[in-house]
């Protein structure tokens, strides 16, 4: 596809690459610094992020049993599997960053890719951010404040000191990011393994009351399985996140399926593994009391250090927040380097080789969504729509494979794959439309204010030429603040 200049002003001086700092066809773009430990570490430390520590009772309250339960759990893993191998074939046909933003884009057009960016940039990737960061900041505090909540400004205050150090060490260097990824992966999977050890060695000390029937009181009604797999599947976003990056990561032919194959099947089984011992010690009413349910498991098992199941939550968000950061200013880089955002986005540091300008942005309107008083709700309206263009990105596979069917696939999955996970999202995505249309319209309302946005921004291409000089200003103030040059787009 041919780049449309549409958000250019037109009269951009660029500056020129530094000789001797700019990649391997002479331009300045981002590095190809990731390896496979490194893509591995994207995954699950996106993955495994505060959910399965907090919230596993929505499970478990959907489905109304424990044996159920751990069933949708391994289905919920199954499902991604499935998901995560479609996304692979993408990734490998499609090798840009930016995700589905970049599939959508290829399979059906600039204004659908558009939508996408637009929701992702006002409400998905900020408040999932926001709230990430909240999140971190209530558990790191909990301990100094044993016998009440921590202050809610103290919370919001830690929360934005979160944000800004992540996004400083972003920019500054991207083994930084992928170290402390790394870093953090290690800590939650390991709190994750003093669950499970703790609680088989429960099981093999005789402590099996719970599991003696474990079947009764399950549910068979749709509408609450539907729920139990979208509490599930909950726990398991970010399986996608990798593609996102696709640029940054070596011999992405090899290295993206493998850390997609890896991945999936540890996390599936370390999530599994963890709910058994959350059932082993707690019963179903004390995980349904529970508002995290790994802090309860720790009071009960750890005695008088149980301070430290609230610090393993903290450094689970931490690692999640920083593989958001990471992830989430590649999509605005990205797509602002297609023209579908301001070129000043478009930007990467001549020193760093970081898309600095991008990485601002986002810290920026997640500082923001911190001034919002009930910022968690705002992420309830637009689930929904995150996974209405996750099912856009599968069709977009299946359209593809119609309209190109000559189109070079690394990897190419059995077609029996995206045809089975297109009916199941489908599905998912149109339960809510029974079950909470109210969430589906404030969703579909916030996705359509992106149409104006983008006949203005993007369609538009005889703009005024006061407004071109402003924007040209804008990116140029944005070049010499921040060192950085404009990044060619990649297309194949």
């Amino acid at each position: 596809m041919r780049r449309k200049e549409w958000f250019n002003s037109g009269s951009t001086k660029e500056t020129a690459p530094l000789k001797g700092k700019s990649g391997a066809n002479g331009c300045v773009e981002l590095k190809t610094e990731l390896g496979l430990v490194n893509g591995i570490g994207i995954i699950v430390g996106v993955i495994v992020g505060a959910g399965i520590f907090v919230s596993p009772k929505g499970v478990l309250k959907a489905t109304g049993s424990i044996g159920a339960a751990l069933v949708v759990w391994v289905l919920c893993g199954f499902l991604s599997m499935i998901g995560a191998q479609c996304y692979a074939e993408l990734g490998t046909a499609i090798p840009r960053s930016g995700g589905d933003y970049a599939y959508i884009n290829e399979a059906f057009g600039p204004l659908p890719a558009f939508l996408y960016l637009w929701v992702a940039l006002v409400v998905i990737n900020p408040t999932g951010n926001a709230i990430t960061a909240l999140t971190f900041a209530q558990y790191i505090l909990t301990p100094f404040f044993p016998t009440c909540s921590p202050p809610e400004n103290a919370v919001r205050l830690l929360a934005a000191v979160v944000i800004c150090l992540l996004t400083f060490v972003n920019c500054a260097n991207v083994r930084w990011a992928t170290r402390v990824q790394d870093f953090f992966t290690f800590t939650k999977i390991l709190a994750l393994v003093i669950i499970i050890i703790s609680g088989l060695v429960f099981l093999f000390m005789g402590k099996t009351d719970n599991f003696e029937t474990p079947f009764e009181g399950s549910t068979t009604e749709p509408g609450y399985i539907a729920l139990a797999f979208y509490s599930g599947l909950f726990s398991y976003s970010g399986w996608n996140y990798l593609n996102f990056v696709t640029e940054e990561l070596k011999n992405p032919y090899v290295n993206l399926p493998r850390a997609i194959w890896i991945s999936l099947p540890l996390v599936t089984l370390v999530y599994v593994m963890a709910n058994m011992a959350y059932f082993v010690v707690l019963t179903p009413t004390d995980v349904l009391s529970s508002n995290a349910v790994a802090v309860s498991y720790g009071d009960y098992f750890l005695g008088v250090v149980s301070w430290i199941m609230p610090v393993f939550v903290a450094c689970s968000t931490f690692g999640g927040l920083n593989g958001g950061i990471f992830a989430a200013s590649r999509l605005f880089f990205v797509g602002a380097r297609e023209g579908h955002f301001p070129d000043a986005l478009a930007m990467i540091n001549i020193e760093r080789f970081t898309p600095v300008p991008s990485l601002v942005f986002l810290c920026l309107v997640t500082l923001c969504m911190l001034l919002i008083t009930d910022v968690y709700s705002l992420i309830t309206y637009t689930s929904f729509v995150e996974a209405l263009f996750i099912t856009c990105s599968v069709a977009g596979l299946l359209w593809l494979r119609i309209t190109r069917p000559d189109m070079e696939r690394p990897i190419k999955v059995n077609l029996i794959l995206p045809i089975a996970f297109l009916i199941i999202c489908t599905f998912l995505v149109s339960l809510p439309f029974f079950a909470s249309p109210m969430e589906v319209v404030v969703g579909v309302i916030v996705t359509l204010t992106g149409i104006p946005v983008y006949f203005f921004g993007v369609y538009w291409k005889t703009k005024p030429v006061c407004l071109k000089s402003v924007i040209g200003s804008f990116t140029r103030f944005t070049q010499k603040i921040f060192m950085c040059v404009k990044a060619e787009a990649k297309h194949d």
